[in-house]
């Protein structure tokens, strides 16, 4: 079984940050209450280097910020578009993007999994979220081809959480109002400490 699967395929070497991160620039992330997260985004009309490039910066910001995956929302473009580098359940990398992202969960032999889950976009807390454990997403990459990319375990809940971010939701939405008062006061005692540690990453990834 290969260790790294890109954009769906199997590569045998990859290093320990996507190339594109280095031709990227770091991006403000988003916070839950910021208008753009809480709506639907655009549909990825045009493919060109623009595109590539906010892919670019998307995965450069995502690495500065120890991130599984980041859409583009979350750096505060409207459009149906996230980047992700995501371990599954058995240790199997995944690195990637997709534009578009149609999220399909088999509705025959799904499990959910009711596990930890955070956000970029709500620095510091951590919620349980109950997730299937398998996921399909269907979309086109950067140059307008279309792509398929299957995850389970820990992958599928990424793909499944950047896909409601295309979608204008985030993982608060999917809590009760009490775990959501939970999950604000964990980022409210646990933000600045976040935020060190981005701004210590961002000299280290660009050093």
């Amino acid at each position: 079984m290969p260790r790294v699967f890109v954009q769906g395929s199997p590569d045998d070497h990859y290093p320990r940050h996507a190339p594109e991160a280095g031709r990227g620039a770091v991006r403000r992330i988003t916070e839950v209450g910021e208008e753009v997260l809480h709506k639907p985004c655009r549909d990825v009309t045009e493919f060109g280097p623009d595109l590539a490039a906010l892919v670019d910066d998307m995965f450069l910001t995502m690495y500065v910020a120890e991130g599984a995956g980041l859409a583009a929302n979350q750096v505060g473009v409207d459009l149906r578009l996230f980047v992700y580098d995501c371990p599954d359940d058995d240790g199997v990398r995944h690195v990637g993007h997709i534009a578009n992202p149609v999220l399909e969960t088999p509705v025959s032999g799904r499990r959910l999994l009711d596990e930890g889950e955070g956000c970029l976009s709500v620095p510091g807390a951590v919620m349980a979220v109950p997730r299937p454990d398998r996921a399909v997403v269907r979309g086109q990459d950067r140059d307008g081809k279309a792509v398929v990319v299957e995850g389970t375990g820990y992958f599928a809940r990424c793909l499944a959480h950047e896909t409601d971010h295309t979608n204008g939701y985030i993982y608060l939405d999917r809590l009760s109002k009490r775990e959501k008062k939970d999950a604000l006061r964990q980022m409210a005692d646990r933000r600045d400490e976040v935020y060190a540690r981005r701004t210590a990453n961002a000299a280290a990834l660009s050093g």
